[in-house]
């Protein structure tokens, strides 16, 4: 039995599930998701919580139950508390600024980046070279963060691009140049 799976999901107050078959909506202070969840799987209501079931105990559901029972879980708490990706930018002259919702990167290119938000994400900048990607889906928040480190990936010589806060990035020693002379 799955460890991750067998245990329930607690339902804080103010937020609403609704269960249509395969399909589960979640409803609280910060927005609404939705997910269609595997057919194989039922998700059991009781009291304040929710409760995973698998009905096989074959290799496929056995797969899902964890995951299933995560995806849940994410989905109360993004519409409790929600999802915040911090990324840093490091380098002369990188930096970012918003205009209107769309956010504006100046990372060493010929032109500046734009990068449009996906419904229910949006952008908030601390100071030009520190932002986060802010929403209630976790998966959408980590996919806009992924975009937009991949616009300058961190490089190992001098470290320079896009990078989540707290990543540790590999430094490589440069040329090591000649010495001695010709020979």
């Amino acid at each position: 039995m799955s460890r991750i799976g067998r245990l329930p999901i607690p339902i804080p107050p103010g937020v609403d599930v609704a269960l249509d078959g395969s399909s589960i909506t979640v409803t609280g202070p910060r927005g609404q998701l939705h997910r269609e969840l595997a057919p194989e799987l039922t998700v059991v209501r009781e009291d304040a919580a929710l409760r995973i079931e698998r009905p096989r105990d074959d290799k496929r559901s056995r797969e899902l139950h964890g995951l299933t029972r995560t995806l849940v879980a994410n989905m109360v708490a993004g519409v409790t508390t929600g999802y915040r990706k911090p990324l840093e930018i490091t380098g002369v002259g990188y930096r970012a600024q918003k205009v209107g919702e769309k956010l504006q990167l100046s990372l060493g290119y010929s032109h500046p980046v734009e990068i449009e938000p996906p419904a229910g994400i949006s952008f908030e900048l601390e100071n030009p070279t520190r932002l986060a990607v802010v929403g209630i889906d976790k998966e959408l928040v980590g996919q806009v963060a992924a975009q937009i480190r991949a616009a300058r990936k961190p490089e190992p010589y001098k470290g320079k691009g896009v990078c989540y806060a707290g990543e540790l990035i590999r430094r490589k020693a440069g040329k090591a140049g000649k010495i001695g002379g010709k020979k």
